[in-house]
């Protein structure tokens, strides 16, 4: 299929600048979609546009930027993305970071890891949401089987009292992702399908737990692509370790609690 076709798939990917993010575009480029790469960090735009050209037709790959610990970034480039693509036929959420060791605020005054893992994706998909149920688009979102031993801290969110623990963190924001994917599925754009999905029989994000720098990637890409695509089938809504769905945390099913979760999330704005 040529990039240029006009049955082409749109893909954004977020999170290209690390290993599975790279994986996944680099795929699904030999799929024949045009592949919007987003990266968290401006000084990688050049060397994974390089990477990602060597291997892709003309036009085939754009790559854009936005921190996902600066939500001024990542609503600038929503707006955006919306008002330059004409369709897009799947967004795949793979932008993580590990949690830090100590207690990190970013300027929008937010925990480091709950900004990066759970709040940027879900006001990144926000914006997005209306051009993918155009089309009947799907979201694909990477979160983590420690989402279940997760909890939602409603009066400190940002944990700016007690005891700081990095794998707490990572399972709260894990957690609040999961919640979201199942929220976007119930509650967006009608035509549009939301799935998370745990890829991997290691902790992507959390190199401390499992090593992951040489660990095989293929299955865990090939997988997101496949759950993105209209003709494999899914639960909209549905959470899946791996290929398996699976029933997902208690908090993940339970509406009051998604929807305080949303209306504490949509009422956010960037730091001044």
């Amino acid at each position: 299929m040529s990039a240029n076709s006009s049955t082409a798939r749109t893909v954004l990917v977020t999170g290209v600048d690390d290993r599975l993010g790279f994986a996944v575009a680099e795929r699904l480029i030999a799929d024949g979609a045009i592949v919007i790469a987003h990266v968290l960090q401006k000084d990688h735009i050049d060397e994974i546009f390089e990477r990602l050209s060597a291997v892709s037709q003309p036009n085939q790959v754009r790559v854009v930027c936005a921190d996902f610990a600066r939500l001024s970034e990542v609503d600038e480039l929503g707006r955006a993305l919306t008002a330059q693509l004409p369709r897009l036929d799947a967004l795949i959420n793979t932008a993580s970071i590990a949690p830090p060791q100590r207690r990190t605020h970013t300027e929008d005054r937010h925990e480091l890891t709950f900004q990066t893992d759970y709040l940027s994706p879900q006001r990144l998909t926000m914006a997005m949401a209306p051009a993918l149920a155009a089309v009947r688009g799907r979201v694909v979102t990477v979160t983590s089987r420690l989402h279940i031993g997760g909890n939602i801290e409603y009066p400190d969110l940002d944990r700016n009292r007690g005891i700081y623990t990095p794998l707490a963190v990572y399972a709260q924001a894990k957690l609040a992702l999961t919640m979201f994917c199942r929220s976007l599925a119930e509650t967006g754009p009608a035509g549009l399908t939301s799935v998370s999905v745990a890829p991997a029989d290691f902790e992507i994000d959390l190199p401390q737990l499992r090593s992951h720098r040489t660990a095989p990637l293929d299955a865990a890409a090939s997988l997101l692509i496949a759950l993105s695509a209209p003709t494999t089938p899914v639960v909209n809504s549905g959470y899946y370790e791996g290929t398996e769905l699976t029933e997902a945390a208690a908090l993940v099913r339970n509406s009051r609690s998604r929807t305080r979760l949303a209306a504490w999330s949509n009422r956010l704005v960037p730091a001044a």
